[in-house]
């Protein structure tokens, strides 16, 4: 029979569907962070109970093996020294004149609209290691950044 005169089927014509991708090198939380896996993993596998279609808990399924992943892999990050930023510090900072606040926290519990920023990032890879009274490069400038202060984010050392 030619191909002209088969019936395609529904499926042939819907994008493919991925699984989330995971950001390369460790996986780096903060103690909040690994509760904040464990919460996200829980819900969804509450959705998944309730979802109305296999379309929705596939796709929820999808999300539950990038959690689970996620909670599996977790390492919790060691305390930076005293004094010195790094993943669970909050650092204060001027920079381009401006006094700014970040917190340093793993890929998943990042929110940069709540100044909470992945390790990974580049501003927060300029302030790891720095400590009080020092300057660090960002973006090309030699001296963007003099760190103000350093401080245990709120809430990084307990879930």
């Amino acid at each position: 029979m030619s191909v002209a005169f088969r019936r395609e089927s529904d499926e042939e014509h819907l994008e493919p569907k991925f699984e989330i991708p995971i950001p390369p090198g460790p996986n780096l939380v903060t103690p909040r962070g690994k509760a904040i896996l464990a919460q996200k993993a829980e819900a969804v596998r509450a959705a998944i109970e309730e979802a109305a279609t296999d379309e929705e808990r596939d796709r929820l399924k999808r999300d539950l093996r990038y959690w689970d992943t996620r909670l599996t892999t977790a390492e919790i990050a060691p305390s930076p020294a005293e004094g010195e930023a790094g993943i669970g510090s909050r650092v204060i900072f001027m920079m381009g004149g401006k006094k700014r606040s970040i917190a340093i926290v793993g890929h998943d519990e990042a929110d940069p609209a709540s100044g909470l920023i992945a390790f990974s990032a580049p501003l927060a890879r300029a302030l790891i290691g720095g400590a009080v009274g020092e300057t660090a490069p960002f973006n090309g400038v030699a001296d963007a950044l003099e760190i103000l202060d350093i401080e245990v984010a709120e809430g990084s050392l307990a879930p």
